[in-house]
């Protein structure tokens, strides 16, 4: 039951062909994602946002944060992995992150202005990706492999559905 709430959309699976119309729709799924975190947090209270999808699950309000954090992360991953010949890149700890001040005191609006304008930008980057930048990639040191672009993609709306998930298990729970 805890890995259903943990993964209620199940874990990614990379397809066996990434191909022109499946990138379109994983850049679809990311850029409908500001509007959908935002259509379901709006209006919450302070209480609500402290609820949680599972036990010991992040909170609406960590979600959020996590949220712009880790698409901060993959935005400048797309950068190295287009200006850079296959860049390692810094893993950073998501659950560390989680506990840090701004994630409690800071309102989730902001992180929705970052998703926002980062998604924006995101998008036009992601679309004027030639199939050559599809295949570049970068060596993610904490998995100890290499991620195309194109599967990167893939992993990340996968991620923005994944933790829209959580918010809407959240939602109707109302575990605190």
């Amino acid at each position: 039951m805890i890995i259903k709430l943990k993964y209620p959309l199940g874990k990614f699976k990379k397809p066996d062909v990434i191909n022109h119309e499946v990138i379109e729709n994983w850049i679809y799924e990311i850029e409908l994602f500001p509007s959908r975190i935002w259509d379901l947090v709006k209006g919450l209270g302070e209480g609500e946002l402290k609820w949680r999808y599972r036990p010991g699950g992040w909170t609406i309000q960590q979600l959020v944060h996590h949220c712009a954090d880790s698409h901060m992360n993959s935005f400048i991953r797309f950068k190295l992995s287009m200006t850079e010949d296959t860049p390692s890149i810094k893993p950073y700890y998501e659950d560390k992150w989680a506990e840090m001040p701004d994630y409690d005191l800071v309102p989730i609006e902001e992180s929705i202005n970052i998703i926002e304008g980062l998604h924006s930008r995101w998008i036009v980057l992601l679309k004027y990706l030639s199939s050559e930048d599809l295949r570049k990639e970068f060596v993610h040191q904490e998995h100890g492999r290499r991620f195309t672009l194109a599967e990167n993609i893939g992993i990340y709306a996968w991620h923005s559905n994944h933790h829209l998930a959580h918010i809407k298990l959240a939602l109707k729970n109302k575990m605190l």
